[in-house]
């Protein structure tokens, strides 16, 4: 019986792949995109600029300092006593208890605190206690006495001798802080002033009434350290 043999593998029919392609091109047109509307534009540009802006104005107010806030928290009288003979001259004693509070987001160096007397516009007397640090957002209270003996009065003597009549003598205090505050690489000089009228009774040696009011100056300069 006659074996079966298999056919070669080169026998099997086949279709080749064919190598060319069809020539099928498709053209796509030039895209072009809108023009974007003038006005649009115009407005986002405001927008943006108007934002930026606001976030400036904003930084710059919480950050760019200002001058501490002068309040004087009491004042005493220690004493006041006229002399007449051999002319007139006046001893008086006055103690303050000034608050000083910074508003800033940096602490304060203060170099020094003055306080200084006058009566009717001319100055009798200064006195300086010495500096500190007040931190951020914070307060202190400084305590500062004022002694003048044998102050003289020539012009004055006639308003004098009348306002001891009335057993009232009208008095004029300033108090100043000067200080600067550290900012980064810049320190700027601040200023803080409050101006007080201060009535003073004769017979039972007491401040009677008190007025005071904080004075405002330009704004400070900076300088770099």
């Amino acid at each position: 019986m006659p074996s079966k043999t298999s056919a070669p593998a080169d026998s099997i029919p086949y279709t080749a792949v064919p190598t060319v392609y069809p020539h099928n091109v498709i053209v796509l047109p030039h895209y072009r995109p809108p023009r974007p509307n003038p006005t649009l534009l115009f407005l986002r540009r405001c927008s943006a600029f108007a934002a930026v802006a606001l976030l400036l104005s904003a930084a710059l107010f919480f950050l760019y300092p200002s001058d501490p806030h002068i309040t004087v928290a009491r004042v005493g009288l220690n004493h006041i006593q006229v002399h007449s003979s051999p002319k007139l001259t006046l001893d008086i004693s006055l103690s303050l208890t000034v608050k000083v509070r910074n508003p800033d987001l940096f602490s304060l160096d203060y170099d020094y605190l003055s306080v200084s007397i006058g009566y009717r516009g001319r100055q009798l007397g200064v006195v300086r206690s010495l500096g500190g640090t007040v931190k951020a957002r914070g307060s202190s209270y400084v305590n500062a006495t004022l002694n003048l003996n044998g102050l003289e009065f020539f012009l004055d003597a006639f308003y004098l001798i009348e306002d001891l009549a009335k057993g009232v003598v009208p008095f004029d205090t300033m108090t100043t802080v000067n200080g600067d505050l550290g900012l980064l690489l810049f320190e700027i000089p601040i200023e803080g002033k409050v101006s007080c009228e201060v009535y003073v009774s004769t017979s039972n040696q007491t401040v009677v009434r008190q007025n005071c009011y904080p004075l405002v100056r330009n704004p400070a300069a900076f300088v770099i350290t």
